[in-house]
């Protein structure tokens, strides 16, 4: 079974967001449910991070949770294969033309902005 310190050892992913109402930033960790904090600067929020993220591990372990392991990216290899209709494959081949670009590049950036939306 693992302790804090090997739980505190771990990275796990941490997200920052501004929030505009408070004048601050929210902190939180995907892996570890719950685990929300805030600060008036980037580094006092993170600072904040850290105690919290000890304070919800040592909850866990205290009332027997299950604690998840931090997510990988060496779990991801950066390739999939995606078939498409024709008419669409020939669409994306187009625009990437105008662009200048590649339809792979041009197929990331249209992935990106699409997630940066849908993560907001």
């Amino acid at each position: 079974m693992k302790t804090l310190n090997d739980y505190m050892a771990m990275s796990y992913r941490m997200e920052i967001v501004e929030d505009k109402d408070e004048e601050g930033f929210v902190v939180s960790y995907p892996d570890l449910p719950g685990c929300i904090t805030c600060g008036e600067t980037i580094e006092s929020a993170v600072s904040n991070a850290q105690d919290a993220k000890r304070v919800w591990i040592e909850a866990a372990l205290e009332e027997e949770i299950p604690i998840f392991e931090p997510d990988n990216l060496e779990d991801y290899s950066g390739q999939f294969k995606l078939r498409i209709p024709r008419s669409l494959h020939r669409l994306l081949a187009e625009h990437s033309k105008k662009e200048g670009i590649s339809m792979k590049q041009y197929c990331v950036y249209l992935l990106s902005r699409n997630d940066a939306i849908y993560s907001k």
